[in-house]
């Protein structure tokens, strides 16, 4: 099992920052590639940045220059960066561990989402 934590969501003024961060546990192995999304309310869930081994990482372009994501392996932890920040960036924020670049053994235990972290930014 590949168990999710996020944490580090709070109320910010536009142009603040926040760091989210995503607890890996269970089997952090398994977590080649990271994902953290957001959903707005009332709103489908989209992906905003993704980590993968080697440190490849991609970004939407919503939030491209602004957001940073980076993997702690000493702690089992993946961050978002959130810098400049603006109204739009208010969601609900999920970390997200899929199938897809995964060991074979590593399959079952997957795909994984956390919990979720509310992130408000006022204009």
């Amino acid at each position: 099992q590949v168990r999710l934590e996020e944490s580090g969501g709070g109320s910010v003024q536009a142009g603040g920052s926040l760091e989210l961060s995503c607890v890996i546990s269970g089997n952090p192995v398994c977590a080649h590639i990271v994902h953290w999304y957001r959903q707005p309310q009332g709103k489908e869930r989209v992906m905003v940045a993704t980590l993968a081994d080697g440190g490849n990482t991609n970004y939407a372009d919503s939030v491209k220059g602004r957001f940073t994501i980076s993997r702690d392996n000493a702690k089992n932890t993946v961050l978002l960066q959130m810098n400049s920040l603006k109204a739009e960036d208010s969601a609900v924020y999920y970390c997200h561990v899929p199938q897809e670049g995964s060991s074979w053994w590593c399959r079952p235990a997957l795909p994984s989402w956390g919990q979720g972290t509310q992130v408000t930014v006022s204009s």
